[in-house]
């Protein structure tokens, strides 16, 4: 395999650097626009690169894991291209889909704001890792900082480690979602050791030493010393166990505005994949609101939290499966709008029931642009017209963006 070297031209959706070559496109780990690179070349993909000229807009990474670490891709790229990356990330999906429209600037991440992570740990011999996943690899990184989480979940990484020791399994990895709340850490395990019921006075013994609010292991709850409360706009909430929430307070409250907004004096409100009730419990304030989502622990948490809740208007709930059974065009007569927020895949019936319904207003949100712009598209085509189209940065320094865009029938 030959050297060559190659200019690198543009961002891909995944942060790598790619150079367009007489034979293609090829992606390059780690590269900027502008920059030039030696590399060997192997099946489109550059092989132990060496940066030769250096993009003005590369800056240090603030993480010392981050060259092997596969948790962020682009700590070394400066703070405006890269906010410039993530916008163009969605104005390409739009415009993919043929959608025209000027997309809004990014809204900023804050750095060591993530209050949830998803952590793996494995054996290693006689010792314990705990991290994520290296770049393009199987192996694991044992992790000792990681800037971008909250503070509260760095300082117990040790503790998390020795927690997963307890209950490892033989083979394979074992998976920890944290989630940092006002009540201490909420720490559930998945992929535990079978035999673990023998731990589990050991497991209580280190959650209370080491101040965490809850363990859960395998989905079952072993032990809650506190109850792992969220505050969602005064209103505190109580998540299933490695339950989905926003991954960052920050971008909450930025996608809750833009939300809020986007539905303006609507008297009546469906919110649709409305998780434990994100945006259900504020628009609460403001309108009738019907939440409708499929995880039965979600509208578990959303139950509880809204027997306490105290000044808001008639705010009922379904749990019901948006992608086998969309509200149908009869359901929705009654909604002013409808607030939709669905998984990756995104909401493909429930745009095509909406398209040929009489809602006035859809505010859509989305961690994809992709399935996002297809179903934009599907409403635009039902007769809706953009207002705005606004990405959150929620996951700094990683591919992944979210979107919130306005559509109103005129």
């Amino acid at each position: 395999m030959s050297e060559r070297e190659i200019t690198i031209s543009e961002l891909g959706h995944r942060g790598d650097g790619i150079a367009l070559t007489e034979s293609g496109p090829v992606y390059v780990s780690g590269a900027l626009p502008g920059e030039t690179v030696r590399a060997g070349i192997a099946e489109g993909r550059a092989r132990n690169p060496i940066i030769e000229t250096r993009s003005p807009d590369r800056i240090e990474p603030i993480c010392g894991h981050y060259e092997r670490c596969g948790g962020c891709s682009l700590q070394h790229l400066a703070e405006k291209p890269y906010l410039a990356w993530k916008h163009g990330l969605v104005a390409k999906a739009l415009g993919d889909r043929g959608i025209d429209f000027p997309v809004s600037e990014t809204v900023p991440a804050t750095e060591g704001g993530r209050r949830r992570a998803v952590l793996t740990a494995t054996r290693a011999g006689r010792h314990t890792v705990l991290g994520y996943h290296e770049k393009a690899s199987h192996r694991l990184v044992d992790i000792a900082e990681c800037p971008v989480l909250d503070p509260s979940i760095v300082s117990a990484l040790q503790g998390l480690k020795s927690l997963a020791a307890e209950i490892l399994p033989k083979k394979g990895e074992l998976r920890i979602a944290v989630l940092a709340t006002t009540a201490g850490l909420d720490v559930a395990f998945d992929k535990a050791d079978k035999g673990y019921e023998s731990r589990i006075p050991a497991l209580s013994r280190k959650i209370v030493e080491l101040g965490f609010a809850r363990l859960s292991v395998n989905g079952e709850v072993l032990l809650e010393v506190r109850p792992p409360m969220l505050d969602m706009n005064g209103i505190g909430i109580v998540p299933a166990p490695g339950g989905f929430v926003q991954a960052t307070l920050a971008a909450e409250e930025a996608l809750s505005r833009l939300v809020l907004a986007g539905v303006g004096k609507a008297k009546t409100v469906a919110d649709l994949f409305s998780g434990a009730g994100t945006f259900a419990l504020r628009l609460g304030a403001i309108a009738n609101v019907h939440a409708v989502e499929g995880d039965a622990g979600a509208v578990a948490a959303f139950d509880k939290a809204l027997r306490r809740a105290q000044g808001l208007k008639k705010v009922t709930f379904e749990r019901r499966d948006l992608f086998r059974r969309p509200l149908v065009r009869g359901e929705l007569e009654p909604y002013d709008a409808v607030v939709f927020d669905p998984p990756r895949a995104g909401a493909q019936a429930q745009a095509e029931q909406l398209a040929v319904s009489k809602v006035k207003t859809v505010v859509a949100v989305s961690c994809n642009p992709a399935t996002l712009a297809r179903d934009l598209r599907i409403l635009i085509d039902g007769g809706y017209v953009l207002q705005s189209v606004t990405p959150v940065d929620q996951f700094a320094f990683s591919p992944h963006i979210e979107v919130v865009a306005v559509l109103k029938r005129e």
